[in-house]
């Protein structure tokens, strides 16, 4: 069923959309135009990248989308976010975050999360001081708040904005409504950060994360859309979504992951069955860790 037109939408919408995904949409707006002056944490994913753009169709030059630079962030990620913003014409800052420097970030514990979002919103607050921004947004969605993600804590910590979760709006809302507005991005598979990929407990480096760089690269330069390279050590484990699995079980195919896999400095190359799961290696962690989870 079409929706009705909440706040505009009948002025950026290419196509209908459901009245209840309008309805938060609505919600969304109305949040966000009681607003200041706000600065939106922005990756280029499609939560933090539909955030920004909807906040700088309500707010205009009073949003500042803020992109954190980093050894964790892939320079193609680096390169969509930029790309993206400078079409729908987002005013943008990259700063330089220093996540890797903190020893509590490079031991890789179940709270590595934790203190990547601490560096990221102290170095906001201070851009926001020198420029006058008094709020500061991120892209949190409905569906995050029942998965384990110690990030927010550091949000609740810093007095972070969560909008797109205030309004109900979940991951495929805001699918719906990037492809309503013509956003390319609508449909692209999440990418957290290189960091993501090392299992816990072993140290992140700059090294470990330019060589997961690397072996993702060389994936998907084999032609797979939605995957992940896990780093164990001599070890990559490749996770393939299922709907490419059939393809990666071909001989050649495997002999091509392998020998990139290998090119880039693993010994030993092994594809998961179970297929590409978001958040795998958080199955390892104990049962208490889990249940809190936006702790």
């Amino acid at each position: 069923m079409a929706a009705p037109q909440p706040l505009g939408v009948s002025e950026w919408v290419l196509e209908p959309v459901p009245v209840d995904t309008a309805s938060k949409l609505g919600a969304l707006e109305s949040r966000l135009a009681s607003c200041d002056k706000l600065l939106v944490a922005y990756s280029g994913g499609v939560d933090s990248a539909f955030l920004a753009a909807t906040a700088h169709r309500i707010l205009g030059d009073r949003m500042l989308a803020v992109l954190a630079d980093s050894p964790s962030l892939a320079r193609r990620d680096l390169r969509q976010a930029q790309d993206f913003a400078a079409a729908q014409g987002i005013p943008l800052k990259t700063i330089q975050t220093e996540e890797l420097e903190r020893p509590e970030y490079q031991k890789n514990d179940a709270n590595r999360c934790f203190h990547c979002k601490t560096e990221l919103f102290a170095g906001m607050e201070a851009l926001g001081a020198q420029l006058g921004f008094r709020q500061i947004a991120y892209g949190m969605n409905a569906d995050d708040t029942r998965d384990y993600r110690p990030g927010q804590r550091a949000a609740r910590e810093h007095e972070v904005l969560a909008p797109l979760a205030d309004a109900g709006l979940t991951k495929n809302d805001v699918r719906v409504l990037a492809r309503a507005a013509g956003y390319a991005l609508w449909d692209r598979p999440a990418a957290p950060c290189l960091s993501s990929r090392v299992e816990y407990g072993r140290e992140v480096t700059r090294e470990v994360l330019e060589q997961v760089e690397r072996a993702e690269e060389a994936v998907r330069a084999l032609g797979f859309r939605e995957f992940r390279v896990r780093h164990h050590g001599n070890l990559a484990r490749v996770e393939i979504a299922r709907t490419e699995l059939s393809r990666a079980l071909d001989v050649e195919v495997l002999d091509a992951i392998t020998t990139a896999l290998k090119q880039v400095g693993y010994q030993y190359v092994t594809l998961d069955t179970a297929g590409f799961k978001s958040g795998s290696l958080n199955a390892v962690l104990p049962a208490e860790v889990l249940l809190r989870r936006g702790a």
